[in-house]
């Protein structure tokens, strides 16, 4: 008798599980969907939730933490499973969605001491949507400005070190596109407006790989003014803080041809304000693997009801 009512419990949960499939809301707004509600022990679905995240199957997996949120609000398992749903949303590529839920769990628990994979995540999803440097720059902006945020909030982390190496990237992708549109005024032949944005990468961006060409490009808008101490002023910044590259060696050439000459490397010391061993250090710093929150699978000790 009792292994009959076993068998009839474990059928009774095999019905809620099925049950717990079923969705609400409009097909045509499948995204929104979510489990149709039915009281479930949050253990379980949880877990659900969480081998969902083992397949790989995102959607389904934020569905469940959804739900336990729903059931279970301002709980341990709700705070976990908003954290499950972070790295759920970011693994889904839905970026937008990853950054509402990393900043629900900041709001919500600014002082646990996992709010700073949520500010991490933040960034790293605003990373993730930089387009290309001739297309709208908004999202490198935010990815900038979280970034930092993560640097200054947690500066000994491993999020700190790796959001390190990403400011970089986006400072680079910032220095291109101002360099884009500073080779298109060239190209009109309107050399003052390339020179501002010329300057604004030499001056903001200097540590980004743009910077020799921009500093060959101020030579260059410079002579087309007939203004040469300023294009051999910048010559003379280039040849210090960039002997070796062609940049440098074209510029050389152009003022040559002109019967000038860079200005000699003592006035240019110390016009970059960084040393050249800057981006070689941080290339060395190590990543922080994007996994899952650090001992969010487990289940808590007790569901903090």
């Amino acid at each position: 008798m009792r292994n009959q009512l076993r068998l009839t419990a474990g059928a009774g949960l095999a019905l809620a599980m099925a049950a717990s499939l079923v969705v609400s809301g409009c097909a045509g707004d499948k995204d929104k969907a979510r489990l149709a509600y039915v009281e479930r022990p949050v253990e379980l679905l949880y877990a659900t939730g969480a081998k969902r995240l083992d397949q790989r199957r995102w959607t389904e997996a934020v569905q469940y933490f959804d739900e336990v949120e729903r059931q279970h609000p301002y709980s341990e398992w709700s705070r976990r499973s908003i954290l499950m749903t972070i790295y759920a949303r970011y693994q889904a590529n839905d970026y937008p969605e990853a950054i509402a839920a990393a900043e629900r769990f900041i709001q919500l628990y600014p002082g646990n001491p996992q709010v700073g994979y949520a500010y991490y995540m933040k960034a790293v999803s605003y990373y993730e949507q930089i387009t290309d440097v001739a297309r709208d720059q908004a999202a490198t902006a935010q990815a900038q400005a979280a970034l930092r945020d993560v640097i200054r909030r947690f500066p000994d982390s491993e999020f700190a070190s790796d959001a390190r190496l990403k400011l970089d990237t986006a400072n680079d992708q910032l220095a291109g596109k101002e360099m884009n549109v500073g080779r298109w005024y060239l190209r009109q032949n309107q050399p003052l407006a390339a020179i501002g944005r010329f300057r604004a990468v030499v001056d903001r961006y200097q540590t980004t790989t743009h910077t020799p060409e921009a500093l060959y490009r101020l030579v260059e808008a410079y002579l087309m003014l007939g203004l040469t101490d300023e294009a051999k002023r910048n010559g003379a910044v280039l040849g210090y803080n960039y002997g070796g590259d062609p940049w440098y060696t074209d510029a050389y050439a152009l003022l040559t041809d002109k019967g000038l000459r860079p200005a000699t490397a003592p006035r240019a010391r110390g016009l970059l304000g960084f040393g050249r061993g800057r981006a070689e250090a941080r290339a060395a710093a190590p990543k922080v693997s994007l996994s899952t929150p650090p001992s969010e699978t487990a289940a808590p000790a007790s569901s903090g009801q």
